[in-house]
């Protein structure tokens, strides 16, 4: 299957030729496929944040490509303009960029420049805002009046309007409270179900990508050092550890009373499935 997304080789360096260069990753390849959704892990200054730059063109690499369905995105201008329409990037604390009178009007702001006629402008607004949950009636509101977890759904709905191919999020809870970080996941979580997206969702938070992404990227000091599922991740502690990350509150949880001698399965990187362990051994414990 061709991936939606491919990096070969990609190497990016800051400040190159200067006392202040830096190789923010090194030859990192990768593909991601039509659909996934996909969660980026590492500690910061992993080079996480470079690597997503380069996924939508902000960032041209100085070693190595950048494929979209098999095509260079920097193979002429007007490719690397079109990509951040297939590409959309929410950056980290998004809310600082909103900037026009109106929610609305942020909101349409991407179709704008898609040059859509406006009623395919209003479909998208309207669309992207359910998805967000922007409700309606602070359509005419300004976005600089509203919370904080409002104006990030204002953001979020502002790049979805567009409606990419590829959603890439840069920590899209960070600085909310726990409920606030739950809905927008949650919402995250539709949209890929109804769209059938790719989503790629850079995280500090061990649990929400083990709760909502199929496949696990790791990065340390440039380089991809884990790509699997879940699973597969969590079920190496010690090196999560020893790169400076943890694993979910459930895996550490089923670790401590494994060494207690509770016969907690393995695979455990959920509050769910640590309940549903626990549910099964108290039922064979009852039964016995």
């Amino acid at each position: 299957m061709e991936p939606v997304i491919e990096l070969q080789n990609v190497t990016h360096v800051y400040s190159k030729g200067t006392p202040f260069e830096k190789t923010a990753i090194d030859r990192v390849s990768v593909r991601i496929e039509r659909g996934q959704f996909v969660g980026l892990i590492g500690h910061t200054g992993s080079g996480k944040s470079t690597f997503i730059q380069h996924l939508n063109g902000l960032l041209r690499p100085d070693e190595g490509q950048v494929r979209f369905e098999g095509r260079d995105i920097h193979a002429s201008k007007k490719s690397a303009h079109e990509i951040r329409f297939h590409v959309g990037l929410v950056f980290q604390y998004p809310e600082y960029q909103l900037f026009e009178e109106t929610v609305y009007q942020d909101i349409a702001f991407g179709p704008k420049n898609m040059r859509l006629p406006a009623d395919e402008i209003d479909r998208r607004v309207q669309e992207a805002a359910q998805f967000a949950g922007v409700p309606e009636s602070l359509f005419s509101c300004s976005p600089l009046e509203l919370s904080g977890g409002q104006k990030r759904r204002i953001a979020i709905a502002g790049v979805i309007a567009m409606r990419p191919d590829v959603l890439v999020l840069d920590e899209p809870t960070a600085g909310l409270d726990p409920a606030g970080c739950q809905s927008i996941l949650e919402n995250l979580c539709a949209y890929r179900a109804q769209t059938g997206s790719t989503v790629v969702l850079v995280s500090h938070s061990m649990d929400a990508v083990a709760r909502i992404a199929e496949r696990l990227i790791v990065f340390d000091q440039g380089h991809i050092v884990m790509d699997g599922t879940p699973d597969e991740v969590f079920s190496r502690p010690g090196e999560l550890e020893r790169i400076g990350l943890s694993v979910p509150a459930a895996t550490k949880i089923a670790m401590c009373l494994r060494e207690l001698g509770v016969p907690v399965p393995g695979s455990i990187y959920t509050t769910e499935q640590l309940t549903d362990a626990l549910v099964t051994l108290k039922g064979e414990a009852d039964a016995c």
